[in-house]
């Protein structure tokens, strides 16, 4: 039998893409500056932390959750693993495997608390996530004393400023992340699972999926990801601020997600969108600055970006 064309769901898988086409064939047009390649890598640089959240957003954003503190948790996975690198003994190799260790457990732990109380307890994501932004931010600022943490380890800032063939490592990661997570969403009986809850919850529970459990799992691997982003950023910057590392990238990453195309009712979410979504803010953000628009009202036009975008989904339902 010859398989047809669903061109509505391509369309909207597409759609994203063509706009940020068209947004960056303007922003070239308009400022010669923009369109040179270090400029153009310098901007998947700067939203590949904040990208690497978003992949993990889409996630818990299909099951129809969010989750508010993602940026926080950041600075805590950030703060944490700098800390025990610098109590670490040993070789810079032995610190940067414990650094890695660590941000990575906090991330997960900070992941599975929300996951446990939101798909265990049942409590609303928007409640829980809102009370563990602040307490991770709070914890954040007591173990750095309200300031910034540093570390010396010489192979950690080259790790950070790493690149391959002009690219940056966090950009490769970032691409290579959205490749292995469309498959997981796509293919497997994980991200069907994801999508059905979303769906409904209700006829998931009756199709014998385990909905808090497929719940924990998202949330688990969205905190996964922040810790892991926080240590590429503190690579790069050899430091990390308890007030400022992850500030707002809790809604660059859901702006990001619901700019891509996915749902926030949840049921349905596209990974390569939300890469296309991070990208065209990075590109909002950078053009704006070429063309003197203060930075105060930087945040005023993604407003309208993301007002638009949810515009166009209620439009399409």
């Amino acid at each position: 039998m010859k398989k047809t064309i669903n061109w509505k769901n391509l369309r909207d898988s597409s759609g994203v893409w063509i706009a940020l086409l068209l947004f960056l064939a303007v922003a070239a047009i308009s400022n010669e500056n923009f369109r040179s390649p270090q400029n153009l890598i310098n901007i998947t640089r700067q939203v590949s932390y904040s990208g690497i959240i978003a992949l993990g957003m889409t996630f818990v954003i299909a099951t129809g959750g969010i989750d508010l503190a993602v940026g926080s948790l950041f600075a805590l996975s950030g703060i944490v693993s700098l800390l025990a690198m610098n109590a670490t003994g040993g070789t810079e190799c032995v610190q940067l495997a414990v650094g890695l260790g660590v941000a990575l457990g906090v991330g997960v732990v900070g992941g599975a608390f929300n996951g446990a109380l939101i798909g265990a307890a049942r409590i609303q994501p928007f409640i829980v996530t809102l009370g563990t932004m602040s307490i991770f931010r709070s914890l954040s600022l007591y173990f750095a004393n309200a300031g910034l943490i540093g570390v010396d380890n010489s192979l950690y800032m080259q790790l950070g400023m790493a690149d391959f063939g002009g690219i940056p490592l966090s950009t490769l990661l970032l691409f290579l992340l959205t490749v292995t997570l469309a498959i997981i969403l796509k293919r497997t009986r994980f991200g069907r699972y994801v999508c059905a809850v979303g769906s409904s919850e209700r006829v998931a529970y009756y199709s014998a999926i385990r909905v808090g459990l497929v719940k924990f799992w998202t949330y688990v691997l969205a905190g996964l990801l922040a810790g892991f982003s926080a240590f590429l950023l503190g690579g790069r910057l050899n430091s990390i601020s308890s007030s400022g590392a992850g500030l707002s990238y809790e809604l660059d990453a859901i702006a990001a997600v619901i700019i891509g195309g996915s749902a926030m009712t949840g049921g349905r979410a596209t990974v390569t969108g939300t890469l296309a979504g991070i990208l065209l803010l990075g590109i909002v953000s950078n053009v704006l600055d070429m063309w003197g628009i203060s930075v105060n009202l930087q945040g005023a036009v993604k407003g309208l970006v993301i007002i638009i975008a949810v515009l166009i989904q209620y439009k399409r339902k």
